[in-house]
């Protein structure tokens, strides 16, 4: 990729070349490097034909399928993720053309573990020519799984080992599908030999497919769960189990719908392939456009106005798109240098844009695909899932605002000028008829239909709605953008498009269901909260020895060193896996370690779900910082760390709806519910003025050491603590202001 970030040594660089927008190609760049979701083969000739051909079928068999009605569980599942699979291999080029020492070590490791469970499959079938060929078979798999390159080799071209996982990939689901009655009626319970054979190869293949659209991290959590299953016995304390067999643990992943075809795929088969096609095709349509026109007539005037065209832009796109880093960079491509010539620094735009961007997923109607698994996880109709999401995106935005806010007051920086923001009514007349399918969709959901029913809806209205420009153009109204409109060679696009961005997020989630099925077969997420739970209340049994006053309790300690732990374990892991992996995992090992404190379940899901789309901006792997930072043009590392800090106002979120389920709507208070809205809103304040060091002055080191002190009083449920933290906070806030300075 071309070096998007200028060397700091060079001085060649002019102001209007660091402002310009970035051009198509660089956005592609920044999206191929740090978003491996949408890190697409740029495929010619009879290959690109047959991937688009196979990705427009799955499109229009989730199309039909959602107006029409689904089909069983099992089947609908595994014709999903045939596809899927099979288009990985064809469509994801391998990391690196030169593979380095590093590549060879991790590759080695997963070929050693996949002949240790060839070895252990192979000792349990009998000696047959249909063995001999299937050893045979597995040992030329998992030689194409070493990195030997051809001299040269470009990874942008699909070699035979490609076509031969995309065949074995299909194949494995495919198998499931045609011999349906086979095995799922005729020998229910007792699955014959081929079946553990192919669950052999669905294991492999899956774990390939992680590695090459997500990287490893993901596959050694799924080959942790493996081997935590076998070697259950010889595990010390807590850990250890009966332990299973090889056979066994083939029969759970692969047969039925606990491990690989378990609630994650089947959410992705059933709900979020249909929200991502229609994010693409709205997209195209010309939604992003009038998100960000909108946001500047709403935001543009304020103080520092180009940063919070960013935040609201960021929030309108996040409706339709659940990627922070397609966030990032579909709305930061003009936000990011509106914001440098406004007078922010190129470190501090991208940290705004970055952390703006991470709303997207918890920001209804779509909220990405981690909201769609919680409907299912917690048995929660999305339609009310949305409702009760509401508030902490609010609080996400708001926390975002006031630093941004507090960051332009210190700079004495203005608003756009009066020609830069559009006239409402000009953005109205020429775009109108973009909001009928978002606001039909969301009505379907609020009426309780099922979203798969309201996306396809969503999609249809998008596609007739997009001829609205060209019908009025014929009339005479020539202000409508006639190259919006979604033709067919552009529809087939889009169809391409929207199946190709649904593939990583298809590969990660069968991986996820080696965990969920390994939790549910060996008990993982009782041991785990077990160990969480004995941990917190021995720290705290420590803290509590500590205080001499008697004010602290340790149930209450506990509580809140558990939320610790969790919120760690989720940044974490969030560091090398997307947010829906993240999740997954999480909700199913850490969250219920938090109901044993009796905080309620929806409660702690939101929690792990907040928390996890904050790893995307923090250091060291802040892939949505790092892609912001590639459009400032500025350094990855102090982008992402600004970012984080931008973010620390809404880090505080999710303890205030652990201790105010109120928030959620649940156990609903109204004294409880605007206590808690106040004091939050009056603690994420004092944690923006604390971190940006500025309110109407400069604030010295101990007065943000009290802001931050008192915002954390302020998520108390106790009244004299909120009372305390109020009165620090106003009391430092309202000292005379000093002033602004100018930006440099």
């Amino acid at each position: 990729m071309t070096n998007l970030i200028p060397d700091r040594g060079s001085h060649a660089q002019s102001a209007s070349e660091a402002e310009r927008e970035p051009t198509a190609d660089e956005v592609e760049a920044l999206v191929r490097e740090y978003d491996s979701e949408s890190n697409f083969r740029k495929l010619v000739g009879p290959t690109a034909v047959l991937v688009t051909v196979a990705a427009v079928m799955l499109s229009l068999f989730h199309v039909y399928t959602a107006g029409f009605g689904l089909l069983n569980e099992v089947m609908h599942r595994t014709i999903h993720l045939s596809f899927v699979m099979g288009l990985i291999f064809l469509v994801f080029p391998r990391k690196r053309a030169a593979p380095d020492a590093k590549i060879w070590v991790e590759s080695l490791f997963f070929a050693g573990l996949y002949l240790y469970l060839l070895y252990e499959i192979a000792t349990w079938l009998p000696a047959s020519t249909v063995r001999t060929v299937f050893i045979a078979v597995m040992l030329m798999l998992i030689a194409l799984t070493l990195p030997f390159n051809r001299r040269g080799a470009d990874p942008e071209k699909v070699a035979l080992r490609d076509w031969i996982f995309a065949a074995f990939g299909a194949g494995f689901s495919a198998y499931l599908s045609i011999f349906f009655k086979y095995i799922f009626i005729d020998n229910v319970g007792n699955p014959p030999e081929p079946v553990y054979m192919m669950g052999l190869i669905a294991i492999v293949m899956t774990l390939e497919a992680t590695r090459r659209t997500m990287g490893p991290m993901l596959a050694y959590i799924g080959i942790a769960c493996l081997l935590y299953a076998l070697a259950g016995p010889y595990l010390p304390g807590i850990l250890a189990h009966r332990g299973y067999s090889i056979t066994r643990i083939i029969n759970h992943l692969y047969v039925g719908t606990e491990g690989i075809y378990g609630v994650a795929v089947g959410v992705v088969a059933t709900y979020v392939f249909h929200f991502v096609l229609f994010g693409i095709l709205a997209q195209m349509s010309g939604l992003g456009k009038l998100f960000i026109d909108l946001a500047t007539i709403v935001a543009g005037r304020a103080s520092g106005g180009s940063a919070k065209v960013s935040v609201v832009s960021s929030g309108f796109f996040g409706m339709i798109s659940g990627s922070p880093i397609a966030n990032t960079v579909t709305t930061g491509a003009f936000t990011i240098p509106l914001m440098k010539k406004s007078g922010f620094s190129s470190r501090f735009a991208g940290a705004v844009e970055a952390s703006a961007s991470c709303g997207g997923q918890i920001t209804p109607p779509i909220m990405g695909a981690s909201a769609f698994v919680m409907t299912e996880m917690l048995g929660v109709p999305y339609n009310e899932l949305i409702l009760i999401a509401i508030v902490p995106a609010c609080f996400h935005y708001i926390a975002i605002l006031l630093m941004v806010h507090l960051e332009a007051k210190k700079l004495g920086l203005m608003g756009l000028s009066k020609d830069r923001i559009p006239q409402f009514g000009a953005v109205l007349a020429r775009s109108w008829h973009l909001f009928v399918p978002l606001v039909a969709m969301v009505a379907m959901l609020l009426m309780q239909y099922t979203p798969f029913l309201a996306a396809f809806w969503g999609i249809i209205l998008t596609i007739v709605f997009s001829y609205v420009p060209l019908v009025m153009h014929s009339l005479g109204n020539k202000t409508m953008d006639t190259s919006t409109v979604l033709t067919p060679p552009r529809l087939v696009r889009g169809f391409e498009d929207g199946a190709k961005f649904a593939l990583a997020i298809g590969a990660a989630c069968a991986c996820v269901g080696f965990l969920l099925g390994m939790t549910t077969l060996t008990g993982l997420g009782f041991k785990f909260s077990a160990a969480v739970v004995q941990l917190a209340h021995d720290v705290a049994g420590f803290v509590t020895a500590l205080d001499f006053t008697g004010l602290l309790s340790e149930n209450g300690m506990a509580l809140f060193f558990g939320l610790i732990f969790v919120a760690i374990a989720c940044i974490v892991m969030g560091a090398g896996i997307p947010t829906t992996p993240t999740y997954i995992i999480l909700a199913s090992i850490a969250a219920p370690a938090l109901t044993e404190f009796g905080v309620p379940l929806i409660a702690t899901h939101f929690f792990v779900f907040y928390f996890g789309v904050l790893a995307d901006v923090t250091p060291p792997v802040a892939l949505a910082a790092y892609a912001a930072a590639g459009l400032a043009r500025s350094e990855p590392m102090t982008t992402g760390t600004t970012a984080f800090r931008l973010s620390m106002g809404k880090a505080l979120v999710p303890f205030m709806f652990i201790y105010a389920p109120s928030l959620l709507f649940v156990d609903f208070t109204w004294v409880e519910f605007i206590t808690a809205l106040l004091s939050g809103l009056l603690g994420v304040l004092a944690l923006s003025a604390a971190y940006i060091g500025w309110f109407r002055r400069d604030l010295v080191l101990w007065e943000k050491a009290a802001l931050t002190i008192a915002g954390l009083l302020l998520i108390s449920t106790h009244w004299a603590a909120i009372l305390a933290g109020a009165v620090v906070v106003l009391a430092i806030l309202m000292r005379p202001g000093g002033v602004p300075r100018r930006a440099t």
